[in-house]
């Protein structure tokens, strides 16, 4: 019994003893709070003016809304689906997590002895001599099993399960990213497809005013230059539609490239982008600290400074004497019959120790390598950081001033309408010149493309905080476990 107390209190002090420095989280170099300033004060209240926005009081936090419900429109909902399914960079995403988990367990195997079973039989015979000799063995035991003693083994075992850690957080990233970009994607097709019918429109009533234009110069009611002017636009006109109609068939083949297959057929049309009212749900931005446990880039550069300092662990071991031991146990017999009778055992123990003395000073480099990883690898987790409170910084910004933007343009388009509407009037009664005709229509022209572009970069933008904010993480990220 004291012979088993003994061992069980050396394995447990011997899978316990680390050389790993102890691991501080450093300190997040950016703010407590967001931004105040005029710009993102309003933050809070942005999104009941948006035109494309559903607000509710007291949104919940981006990271913990499912994108379901985030993006409420059940088109884009089905496009997300087949890319989640489909898109070939996040399987390759999953498989590098998989690839990574494997080499977790063949370093955590490192930790045990290989235990090996073997069976012989041999026969031979000297000619000349007239005699033959056999012999039979079975064996059991493990060989050059390293007793980590001073936690190399274990330092290599937790580097190897922070980068699993850190890949699979990469996953999330990538999953997160392409669940924005197809939104992004789907919102510039819609974008599109309206400035499309808005050109389309434009051309019908550019090719009604050369008609228009013609009819009156018949009569002497209008000049060949006003003629010449009306040509123009229409041909203008007619080249912005060729532009559009191009950028539309561009955007459906993007969609195809991130969904990983063809358009569905059976998908509807798509709501017009000024119109609708539900794309988006609101989100709350929470405070800074909130990125540390959300976002999965933050989170991914942590897992790689962990590792890191557990390197610097390993590095330190290799300074330490190295034990293994080569232990087996069996029969021997020069007869088979014999091999399991009494007086047949044969067993070997034999321990080695190798102790590091001249290397040229290897391992010194070796652990300095380790602690200037360490340091590259906190530089880059606090520039993480920094960037990510960047962007959402940015995007709060613009949440709060797309607002007044797209309202601006509102007013923009119906006045524009009204003047289109008078100048027409103006002319048929030749109260107005056809150059004030003209520019009423271009003006118009101008106001419904500057609508649809300024919407879209609302909308934009709200996808690009969802995603800053590591929105999604609740529903499209799996945390990996520890195998």
């Amino acid at each position: 019994m004291k012979v088993k107390f003994v061992a069980i209190f050396l394995a447990a002090l011997l899978a316990g003893c680390t050389l790993d420095p102890a691991y501080q989280r450093p300190d997040a170099p950016v703010a407590v709070a967001w931004p105040t300033t005029g710009a993102t004060a309003a933050s809070a209240t942005a999104a009941g003016g948006a035109p494309s926005v559903t607000s509710v009081p007291a949104a919940p936090l981006a990271a913990d809304t499912g994108w379901r419900d985030f993006f409420r429109d059940a088109r884009l909902q089905r496009l997300i689906e087949l890319a989640l399914q489909n898109n070939r960079d996040l399987r390759v995403a999953a498989l590098n997590v998989a690839e990574y988990e494997a080499k977790y367990r063949i370093a955590r195997a490192n930790l045990g002895p290989t235990v090996d079973a073997s069976a012989s039989s041999t026969r031979e015979r000297a000619e000349g001599y007239g005699t033959s000799l056999s012999s039979s063995s079975v064996e059991v035991g493990f060989t050059s099993w390293e007793v980590d003693f001073f936690g190399r083994l274990g330092s290599l075992k937790r580097q190897a399960l922070e980068e699993y850690l850190s890949t699979d957080a990469a996953r999330t990233s990538t999953q997160i990213s392409l669940v924005a970009t197809v939104a992004t994607d789907y919102l510039q097709l819609l974008s599109d497809q309206e400035l499309l019918k808005i050109t389309a429109d434009t051309v019908d009533a550019d090719r009604s005013t050369v008609e228009l234009t013609r009819s009156e110069m018949k009569i002497g009611t209008a000049s060949l230059q006003d003629v010449r002017q009306a040509e123009n636009s229409l041909a203008s006109a007619r080249a912005s539609l060729a532009s559009y109609t191009r950028a539309v068939a561009q955007d459906r083949n993007n969609l195809e490239a991130e969904i990983g297959c063809p358009l569905p057929d059976d998908l509807a049309q798509g709501p017009r982008l000024t119109q609708s009212t539900a794309l988006l749900a609101d989100i709350g931005e929470g405070v800074p600290s909130d990125l540390l446990m959300r976002r999965p880039d933050i989170v991914e550069a942590e897992h790689t400074l962990k590792a890191a300092n557990a390197n610097i662990g390993a590095a330190r071991a290799a300074f330490f004497p190295k034990i293994e031991l080569t232990a087996t146990a069996g029969s021997s017999s020069s007869s088979l019959s014999g091999l399991f009778k009494a007086g047949s055992g044969v067993w070997e123990f034999a321990p080695s120790i190798s102790i590091p003395i001249f290397d040229f000073g290897n391992n010194k480099a070796s652990l300095d390598v380790a602690k200037i990883e360490k340091n590259i690898d906190i530089a880059d987790y606090e520039k993480t950081i920094q960037t990510a409170f960047k962007e959402v910084a940015n995007a709060l910004a613009g949440r709060a001033t797309y607002v007044d933007q797209v309202d601006a343009d509102r007013d923009y388009v119906g006045s524009a309408q009204q003047y289109y509407n008078l100048a027409q009037a103006r002319y048929r009664q030749g109260t107005d010149s056809f150059l004030t005709l003209l520019d009423a229509q271009r003006t118009l022209y101008t106001a419904q493309q500057q609508l649809v572009s300024d919407t879209l970069s609302q909308l934009s933008n709200l996808v690009t905080l969802y995603k800053v904010l590591g929105g999604g993480w609740s529903e499209t990220t799996v945390t990996a476990k520890q195998p």
